[in-house]
C-alpha cells in the first residue's frame, strides 16, 4: 500500500504539476473579491494542479449505453442523475480526471462534481439569483481544497465553492448555497437497468487522459489518511471509513457502509422521515486499484423517504430482503438500489430520494460536525 506523501506525488506527476502543500490566503490567479468571504483563507489549501490545471468537461458529448459497454465495464460505478423522466450517466473512470462537468439534462442547467479525496459526487443546479435575475454559472477546479474537498469557482464572478455542501465561500456570491440534485454512485449495470436509454459521458473530452485507470490506487484503504486534511477529527469512526450520509428534515446521520451492506436494507426515522438505505450489488471502488474496473466490491447505496401513496393513503413501506431481493410487506412490490419499484403492484413507482453520499467518514463529519452514527440498536 502506497504511503498518503507518495500517492499524493504519483497523482500531481500524473496532473504534471509540482507538489504543493502549502495554504494558499493570497488566492494567487485568481480575481475573487476576499472581502466576502465566510471561511478564513488559511483554510484553502493548495492541492497541487493550478486553478483549470484538472480541466472540467464543459461541452460534454455522450453515447449510447451500448457504445459505453465497449469500454466500460458493468460493475464501474457511475453517477446517475435523473430529473423527472431525464437521465443521464457520468463514469467515474472519467468524472476522476475532471471532477467537474457542466451540463444540461431535462432544460435544467447543471453541474454533476465527483471529488476523489472525499469520493463525494454532487450533482448541483447552476442557476443562482443574482440582484432579482436568474443567472446561471458555469463552474472550473480551482486547485484549491478544504478539509480535503474540491474547491470549484464560478468563471463568472470568481466565486469559490465548496462542493461537498454547494455553498459559496469566498466571492461576490457569498450568502447563495446551490441546489443540490439527488445523483446517485451505483454501477453501470445498475444504471442501466434503472434508466435504459440514458446516455453516458463520452470519453471524447478533448483531453488525453488515460480513462479507466485509476491515479490513487490504495487511497480507499481504511487505514490511510486522508490527503492534505487538516480539518476536525471525529473520533468515531475511522476517517476513510466509508459512509452512507443522509440528511433527512434538517438532520444528519452516518450509517458505516460495511454495516449497511451486511444488512442489505435498514430502516429508520430521521428528523421525522421514515426512511429505508438500500445497499445492494458488486458496484467497484473507483479508488482501489489501478484499472477501475478490477477495484473491490464495496456495492451501491441510496436512501429513500419510504411513504408512498397506497390505495389513497400516505403509507410508511416496511422493507426486507427476500432471497437478495428487496421487497416492501405492504404489497409485495420489488424495489433496486435506486429505489424504484421493479415488479409487484407498486411497479413504476419511485421513492423520493434523499440527500445522501456515499462517502469517506472524515468528510462526512468535517462538514457536517452534528451528525449522529447509526447502530443497529436504533432500527
Amino acid at each position: 500500500m502506497r504511503t498518503a506523501t507518495a500517492l499524493l506525488a504519483a497523482v500531481l506527476a500524473v496532473a504534471g504539476c509540482a507538489e504543493a502543500q502549502s495554504p494558499a490566503p493570497a488566492l494567487p490567479g485568481f480575481d475573487t473579491n476576499t472581502e466576502k468571504r465566510t471561511i478564513d483563507l488559511a483554510e484553502l489549501r493548495t492541492g497541487g494542479p493550478p486553478k483549470d490545471g484538472i480541466p472540467s468537461i464543459d461541452a460534454p458529448r455522450f453515447v449510447s449505453a451500448e457504445a459505453a459497454g465497449e469500454w466500460l465495464a458493468d460493475r464501474e460505478p457511475v453517477v446517475l442523475l435523473r430529473l423527472g423522466d431525464a437521465a443521464k450517466v457520468y463514469p467515474l473512470q472519467i468524472l476522476t480526471w475532471h471532477e467537474i462537468v457542466n451540463d444540461t439534462l431535462g432544460g435544467v442547467p447543471v453541474a454533476v462534481t465527483f471529488c476523489p479525496l472525499c469520493y463525494s459526487a454532487v450533482a448541483v443546479d447552476r442557476r443562482v439569483r443574482v440582484e432579482g435575475e436568474t443567472q446561471t454559472l458555469e463552474f472550473g477546479v480551482s486547485g484549491l481544497l478544504r478539509f480535503s474537498d474540491l474547491v470549484m469557482f464560478d468563471r463568472q464572478t470568481e466565486t469559490l465553492w465548496q462542493q461537498y455542501t454547494g455553498e459559496a465561500l469566498v466571492g461576490d456570491l457569498v450568502g447563495t448555497t446551490l441546489d443540490v440534485l439527488p445523483a446517485q454512485i451505483v454501477s453501470f449495470a445498475q444504471a442501466r437497468a434503472a434508466a435504459p436509454g440514458a446516455p453516458v459521458l463520452s470519453r471524447e473530452t478533448g483531453h488525453a487522459r488515460p480513462y479507466g485507470e485509476n491515479p490513487y490506487v490504495g487511497y480507499d484503504d481504511a487505514d490511510q489518511r486522508p490527503f492534505l486534511y487538516d480539518g476536525p477529527a471525529d473520533g468515531r469512526l475511522r476517517p476513510m471509513a466509508r459512509v452512507v450520509a443522509v440528511e433527512a428534515g434538517g438532520h444528519f446521520r452516518a450509517y458505516p457502509a460495511d454495516r449497511t451492506r451486511a444488512a442489505g436494507v435498514v430502516e429508520d426515522t430521521l428528523g421525522g422521515v421514515p426512511l429505508v438505505v438500500v445497499h445492494q450489488g458488486e458496484t467497484a471502488t473507483a479508488l482501489g486499484e489501478a484499472e477501475i474496473a478490477s477495484g473491490r466490491a464495496v456495492g451501491s447505496a441510496g436512501a429513500f423517504d419510504r411513504r408512498v401513496d397506497v390505495d389513497g393513503r400516505a403509507t410508511a413501506l416496511s422493507f426486507r430482503l427476500d432471497g437478495g431481493v428487496v421487497v416492501d410487506a405492504e404489497t409485495g412490490s420489488v424495489w433496486d438500489v435506486t429505489g424504484t419499484a421493479t415488479a409487484g403492484p407498486l411497479k413504476g413507482t419511485r421513492l423520493r430520494s434523499l440527500l445522501t453520499h456515499d462517502t469517506f467518514a472524515f468528510a462526512w463529519f468535517a462538514f457536517r460536525p452534528e451528525t449522529t452514527v447509526w447502530v443497529n440498536e436504533e432500527r
